[in-house]
């Protein structure tokens, strides 16, 4: 089995910026892709972003793109979403997810509060 845990939530003024980590257990990191995912209260789960196995493709729905950036380090089994000019919208839970071998693999997700 897969372990993801994700890191860096927190309370954020409007306008401020945060870096959430998502850390991954094995050694198979590399042939991951990964993604993250978010869920507001009372609301369904989103993407936020995806990026491919080698790092090197990312795609971002409008509603993050030119805000948000996916990276990973595969040599450290991390991947992050720097999430800059944050709006009260944003705010939600944080999932990051793996996909391998036909199965998604999920964190416990972190909080993200966007507020004054």
């Amino acid at each position: 089995q897969v372990q993801l845990v994700e890191s860096g939530g927190g309370l954020v003024q409007p306008g401020g910026s945060l870096r959430l980590s998502c850390a991954a257990s094995g050694s198979t990191f590399s042939k991951f892709v990964m993604s993250w995912y978010r869920q507001p209260p009372g609301k369904e789960r989103e993407l936020v972003a995806t990026i491919s196995s080698g790092g090197s493709i990312t795609n971002y729905p409008d509603s993050t793109k030119g805000r948000f950036t996916i990276s990973r380090d595969n040599a450290k089994n991390t991947t992050y979403l720097q999430m800059n000019s944050l709006k009260p919208e944003d705010t939600a839970v944080y999932y990051c997810k793996a996909r391998f071998a036909s199965y998604d693999y999920w964190g416990q997700g972190t909080q993200v509060t966007v507020s004054s």
